[in-house]
């Protein structure tokens, strides 16, 4: 039985990718939305003391890229060159995505890596020469098979239909290599039985099961009827099919033929972040792939849901295409990294509106956790000049919202960590919050202020320490996915002098009561999270 991620003999680093991305265009909402579950995921292990390896980048090669160049009349690398240094990259360093490495597929560490493992595959025997004709779409960079087709209507009546794309497929007839993937069906269906949690969620597992069951043909692993892409390494005729070069991007980044110390600390990869609509690709062929060359396979495969926009996948040839700028630059990056991890369950389609972005805003980040940040920092102020005083006076009310720090850090290391469940994992956080909103509304201190006695006084800093505290614990759970907000209420707290960096701080230990200590200077900085503005045009 093949190794999996999870299985990695002597490794040190948890690694997590996302697809490589093509860039016949700027990316949209449903590229970044995989890019920041990847990126709080690999925050969140980062925060619990784990080496981390997150790779995410380009994938450059491939007919739709060609035809792309030309129509913009440049070449092909003078067009991924454009798109990849004045719309990718900076798009993932404006979100505050924090990758370890960004892979493009026209690195010289990359394509001489990829000629390397298929000469080995073709002298093994696992590649021969064939021929085929079939339905091809050029926005998917597959051959169809029938059956997934859909009948054209109205301008494409009579035609195929790519079932993604909406457009009409094209019959292609050449001659190709071809790697023996019908050969490797019983060999996957054992490792899906050997490792049920191996594609996830259960939909799409159960949707791979049935397509391998049925049985699978031989895979077409070279086109010859045009030159962008890595040359066959015996046959300069033939270049690679785009998804075998791309593939191995999760490879070659971390050091495959190069370096091999590295590889074995990091390869495979824990987990590779993915759409569901590359999932063949992922649980298929690349594991096949790897079973070949007799590498270990990944620990496990979670597709995403599709964003949704008017009941249309959010996509630029579907024009739904919305850039993330158009959100951040009204809510912020760090309102916009949370809600799409707040409002869908990871894993299922949903969908994206302004409104329901504006009352999720309004109502948990501005009204219940910025709102809460701010009245505790002011009555520190008020009461106690800006130090924070020290609890003396604990009782039930206190022990209780001390335990319900500890079942959010327990319930968000779990979902979040383990699950991969981002919704879960932040609602338990916020119920947290909601549960110290209500402990303050309950407690009264503007009331217990008025008490000048010295138990008055001992009720009042006991009050104020335990949401400040509260505090503390949230914005080390909060750290992950709103990092910028999470650093502003750190240093808010008093926390950077007295306990150190934010980013050093455990997620596993959040939840211990105490930390923060007594004589902190707590400051009232900027509103976490400003009142929004009219919508923009």
């Amino acid at each position: 039985m093949a190794a999996t991620g999870s299985e990695k003999q002597g490794a040190t680093a948890y690694y997590v990718s996302t697809p490589i991305y093509y860039v016949n265009d700027a990316p949209h909402l449903g590229h970044a939305y995989t890019t920041v579950a990847g990126d709080v995921l690999t925050r969140w292990h980062r925060q619990r003391g784990e080496k981390v390896w997150y790779l995410t980048g380009t994938d450059e090669h491939g007919q739709k890229i060609m035809r792309t160049a030309e129509a913009n009349n440049v070449t092909p690398q003078a067009w991924c060159d454009k798109l990849v240094e004045e719309a990718w990259k900076p798009l993932w360093e404006h979100l505050n995505i924090a990758n370890d490495d960004f892979i493009r597929t026209t690195e010289k560490r990359h394509t001489d890596r990829v000629q390397e493992f298929v000469q080995d595959l073709y002298d093994k025997g696992e590649i021969y020469k064939g021929g085929y004709e079939g339905p091809y779409c050029v926005g998917c960079e597959e051959y169809k098979l029938p059956g997934d087709l859909l009948d054209g209507e109205g301008e494409f009546a009579g035609q195929k239909l790519c079932p993604i794309h909406k457009k009409p497929v094209e019959l292609l007839k050449e001659e190709n290599y071809f790697f023996k993937l019908s050969e490797y069906g019983p060999k996957l269906l054992e490792f899906y039985a050997a490792n049920p949690g191996f594609i996830q969620p259960e939909s799409a597992r159960n949707e791979i099961v049935n397509f391998v069951e049925q049985g699978l043909q031989d895979l077409s692993i070279s086109r010859s009827t045009f030159d962008w892409g890595v040359p066959v390494p015996w046959d300069d005729k033939h270049v690679i099919y785009v998804w075998i070069d791309a593939l191995l991007n999760y490879a070659t980044a971390v050091g495959y033929g190069a370096n091999q110390e590295k590889f074995d600390g990091t390869f495979p990869a824990d987990v590779h972040l993915i759409g569901k609509d590359i999932l063949r690709f992922h649980t298929v062929i690349w594991p096949a792939m790897l079973m070949a060359q007799g590498l270990p396979l990944p620990g496990k495969v979670v597709a995403n849901g599709w964003l949704m926009v008017g009941g249309e996948k959010m996509s630029k040839s579907n024009l739904t295409g919305i850039k993330p700028q158009d959100l951040t630059s009204h809510f912020g990056v760090d309102a916009y990294r949370w809600y799409f991890l707040r409002a869908i369950a990871y894993g299922s389609d949903g969908s994206f509106s302004w409104e329901d972005f504006t009352a999720r805003y309004t109502s948990e980040l501005a009204n219940d956790y910025g709102n809460l940040a701010s009245r505790v920092a002011a009555m520190v102020g008020k009461y106690f000049g800006g130090a924070l005083p020290e609890a003396t006076a604990a009782g039930d009310a206190e022990r209780a919202v001390q335990e319900g720090l500890a079942k959010a850090v327990a319930t968000a290391d779990q979902k979040i960590g383990e699950e991969l469940d981002f919704q879960s994992g932040i609602l338990a956080i916020f119920d947290f919050v909601k549960q110290v909103n209500g402990y303050i509304t309950e407690q009264e201190p503007w009331k217990v202020a008025k008490d000048t006695t010295p138990e008055g006084q001992a009720r009042l800093a006991t009050i104020l320490y335990t949401a400040a505290e509260a505090l503390r614990g949230v914005a080390v759970l909060l750290n992950a996915v709103m990092p910028e907000t999470s650093q502003n209420l750190w240093e808010s707290l008093g926390a950077e002098e007295s306990l150190g960096a934010l980013a050093d701080q455990k997620v596993q230990d959040a939840g211990t009561w105490g930390t923060l200590p007594a004589g902190a200077t707590v400051t009232k900085g900027a509103v976490l999270f400003p009142r929004l503005e009219e919508k923009p045009a």
